[in-house]
C-alpha cells in the first residue's frame, strides 16, 4: 500500500502526457486526471492511517530493495511520518483546486509537476536510508523553481527561484559531505543501522552542525530567512500553498529522523544555540511580520515565526515538547495555506493588487470570506479550540521545563502573531470601502469549499487532538528512551 503512493501519481502523470494539448475539452479532462488521481492518493493514505497499529515500536509497512551497494532502497513509516504523509495527500488537491481555473499556460506541464512533487515529498518521508533521504530533499528544488518562474506572477520571479534553488541547494552541500561520512564511519546509510552504532561526540558534532546548517535553511532560521518571503510572494498560488504546507516541514521531520534521532548527544549539546537561534528568528520574523505591506509576504514571515515555535518544541528534549511540535508544524500545515488561499488567491483575484495600503472594508461586499478569513486569523494566532493553540503550549510547556527564560521569551510570539494578523484582518476588511477598488463579488463555491476543508481539520483535531497524539506517542517515546 505505501508503494501505492508513490506510484499512483506518476500514473497520473504519465495519463496526463497521453493527453494532446490546444483542445478546450481535452484541459478540462487533464484537470480531472490530476485531480482524481490527488484524490485517490489520499483515499490510499488514509487506508493507510486506518491499519496502522500504534502499539508497534517498529516501522509499518516495510518493503526493501537491498540490490544497490550505495544505498538500501527501504521504506516505511512510524508514528511521526504518517502523519506528514497525510498531510502531504491532503494539501497536493487542495494546491491543484487553488488554480483550477487561471492557468492556461502548460496546463499539463503544471499538473505533471504537483503530481511528480507529490511523489517526491511522501518518498522523503517514507524512505529508511539517509543518502535517499537527501536525494528527496534536493529533488523538489528543480521542479518549484520551475514552477516559480515558468508560473509566477511577480515581475522579480527568476531572482525569486534562483534565491530560492541556491539558498537550498548550498545548505545541503554540507548535509552530503556528513551523509558520507556517515557511510565512512558505518559503512552503511540505512536509518536503523546507523542508530545501533556508536558515533563518538565529537564526531557527532561536527556532523550535527552540517546537518543543522542544511535543515535550517529550509526552516528557515536567521539569517537564511531571505529566500523565503521572495518565493512566495512570486510564485503561483499552488505554489506557495505546497511550500507553506509541507515543503516547509522538511526540515521539521529532517531535525527529530536525523538531529535528534541518530545524533542524540550532540543535538543536547547544542540544544541551547538552537533555542537561542530560534528565540531570535521568532522575534526578527515577528517584527518584520508587522511591517510588511505585501499580504504574502506577511504571511510567509508569519510562517518563519510560527516555524521558531516548533524548533523551540523540537529540542525541550521531552515528551510534550516533541509532540506539541509536530502538532504546531501539522496546524500550520491547514492554516497557512488557507491564509495565502485568502490573501493571494481570493483577494487578489479580486483587486488585482496584495499592497494593504489599497484595501479596506471588504466585508461590504464579502461578507462570507470576512467570516472564514476572521477565523483562520484567530487560528493562526492560536485561540482555543486550534490545533495551533495546542500545538504551541505544549511546545512551550516542554520548553518551559529545560529553561523558562526561553519558554517566556518563545511566549512573546503569541503576542506578535496576534499584533500583526488582527491588524491585517482589520484593515482588509473593515472601514469605509477603498476608492481604489471596484466594486467585488463574494467567494464562489469552490472557494469556499476549499476553505471549509481546510478549517475542518484545524478545528476538529484542536478538540480531538488524541487522534493524531495516541499514534504519536510511542513513536516520540523511542526517540527519547532506548527499548531493549
Amino acid at each position: 500500500m505505501l508503494v501505492s503512493l508513490l506510484i499512483v501519481p506518476l500514473i497520473g502523470s504519465l495519463l496526463l502526457l497521453l493527453v494532446p494539448e490546444n483542445n478546450p475539452k481535452n484541459e478540462e479532462k487533464m484537470k480531472v486526471i490530476a485531480l482524481s488521481t490527488s484524490l485517490v492518493n489520499l483515499l490510499i493514505s488514509i487506508l493507510l492511517w486506518i491499519q496502522f497499529d500504534s502499539s508497534v515500536i517498529d516501522y509499518q509497512f516495510v518493503l526493501e530493495f537491498n540490490q544497490l551497494s550505495f544505498c538500501q532502497f527501504n521504506i516505511g513509516i512510524d508514528g511521526i511520518s504518517l502523519y506528514y504523509v497525510l498531510l502531504t495527500t491532503f494539501i497536493t488537491p487542495i494546491a491543484l483546486l487553488s488554480n483550477y481555473k487561471n492557468i492556461y499556460k502548460n496546463l499539463k506541464y503544471f499538473l505533471i509537476s504537483f503530481l511528480i512533487l507529490e511523489t517526491l515529498q511522501i518518498a522523503l518521508f517514507v524512505v529508511l536510508d539517509l543518502f535517499l533521504f537527501y536525494i528527496f530533499f534536493e529533488s523538489v528544488l528543480p521542479v518549484l523553481f520551475i514552477i516559480i518562474i515558468v508560473y509566477g506572477s511577480g515581475v522579480n520571479r527568476i531572482r525569486s527561484a534562483l534565491l530560492f534553488f541556491l539558498y537550498t541547494l548550498a545548505g545541503s552541500l554540507f548535509m552530503l559531505l556528513a551523509v558520507l561520512q556517515i557511510y565512512s564511519y558505518v559503512g552503511s546509510t540505512d536509518f536503523q543501522f546507523i542508530s545501533l552504532n556508536e558515533i563518538s561526540l565529537e564526531s557527532q558534532k561536527i556532523l550535527w552542525l552540517a546537518f543543522f546548517i542544511a535543515f535550517a535553511v529550509k526552516t528557515p532560521l536567521w539569517p537564511l530567512t531571505g529566500w523565503l518571503y521572495r518565493a512566495h510572494a512570486d510564485s503561483p498560488l499552488a505554489g506557495s500553498i505546497l511550500l507553506a504546507g509541507t515543503i516547509l516541514k522538511f526540515a521539521t521531520y529532517g531535525y527529530i529522523r536525523v538531529l535528534i534521532h541518530l545524533l542524540p548527544d550532540a543535538s543536547h549539546y547544542f540544544g541551547p544555540l538552537v533555542q537561542t537561534i530560534a528565540v531570535v528568528t521568532l522575534i526578527y520574523s515577528s517584527l518584520a511580520t508587522i511591517i510588511q505591506q505585501d499580504t504574502k509576504s506577511l504571511i510567509a514571515y508569519s510562517s518563519i515565526a510560527h516555524m521558531s515555535v516548533v524548533i523551540l518544541g523540537l529540542f525541550s528534549n521531552n515528551i510534550q515538547g516533541i509532540e506539541g511540535a509536530i502538532l504546531l508544524s501539522l496546524a500550520h500545515g491547514f492554516v497557512s495555506p488557507a491564509l495565502f488561499i485568502c490573501v493571494g488567491g481570493i483577494i487578489y483575484e479580486r483587486t488585482g493588487t496584495r499592497i494593504i495600503h489599497y484595501m479596506r472594508g471588504l466585508v461590504t461586499y464579502m461578507p462570507v470570506f470576512t467570516i472564514l478569513f476572521f477565523v483562520f486569523t484567530l487560528a493562526n494566532t492560536g485561540v482555543p479550540l486550534s490545533l495551533n493553540f495546542l500545538g504551541e503550549q505544549l511546545a512551550l510547556i516542554g520548553i518551559w521545563d529545560k529553561s523558562p527564560i526561553i519558554s517566556a521569551l518563545g511566549a512573546t510570539g503569541i503576542v506578535f502573531s496576534a499584533c500583526y494578523s488582527i491588524y491585517l484582518y482589520n484593515r482588509l476588511s473593515y472601514g469605509l470601502y477603498s476608492p481604489h477598488l471596484k466594486p467585488v463579488k463574494d467567494i464562489t463555491r469552490l472557494e469556499f469549499n476549499l476553505l471549509i476543508a481546510l478549517l475542518i481539520p484545524t478545528f476538529l483535531l484542536g478538540i480531538f487532538p488524541n487522534v493524531i497524539l495516541d499514534s504519536l506517542h510511542l513513536s516520540v517515546t523511542t526517540l527519547l528512551y532506548n527499548f531493549n
